[in-house]
């Protein structure tokens, strides 16, 4: 029986086309990793779900304290070095924005975190998920509110705060990438 789980994406699957179609790039490198995820969606709604060998679309959150002063970052259980939060879309998850929002508060174990709804990178990198794949990573800042005391999860060994210029190590590629974009946002925040 063919599988057809995949047609249970298509609200994310039309969100993510969209959201991708119209994003300003923040970067070159950023720019050239949308164009691959479009590519990559042009398989049609499977490329959200996880069983999509050739690669798949995951969301992710730079979370950042009120004050920019500090990131939250998680050191991953499963390849042991600090990364964002995020990961896998689900089938609940209607944007891409929602499913990144949903993966950091699960993660963090923060309620009361706030997304910024316009993506701040776009990162295409290898994972061992079913045997090796892609995860095409669209990511987004995230923001604590004031007192936010945040709590382990299963995929996690710990969970640091770190100064955006200190970020720890052994980092994961992409992560720094993602604290000037996410800085940018806030600033336009508190400007708006």
């Amino acid at each position: 029986m063919p599988d057809t789980s995949h047609t249970t994406y298509a609200d994310l699957y039309a969100d993510a086309v969209a959201e991708l179609d119209r994003w300003t790039a923040t970067s070159p490198a950023a720019a050239a990793n949308r164009d691959r995820t479009l590519a990559l969606l042009a398989a049609g709604p499977v490329a959200m779900s996880r069983a999509h060998r050739p690669g798949h679309v995951t969301a992710s959150a730079l979370i950042l304290d009120p004050t920019g002063s500090r990131v939250l970052l998680c050191l991953h259980r499963k390849f042991h070095r600090w990364v964002q939060l995020g990961g896998h879309c689900e089938l609940q998850d209607r944007t891409l924005a929602a499913a990144a929002l949903r993966e950091a508060t699960e993660e963090s174990g923060i309620a009361g975190l706030t997304l910024d709804p316009v993506p701040i990178d776009v990162d295409v990198h290898p994972v061992t998920c079913h045997g090796g794949s892609l995860h095409y990573d669209v990511r987004y800042a995230v923001f604590a509110p004031a007192g936010a005391i945040e709590r382990i999860s299963d995929e996690s060994e710990a969970l640091g705060w770190f100064p955006p210029d200190r970020l720890p190590e052994p980092l994961a590629d992409g992560t720094a990438q993602l604290v000037a974009p996410a800085l940018a946002v806030l600033a336009r925040r508190a400007a708006g």
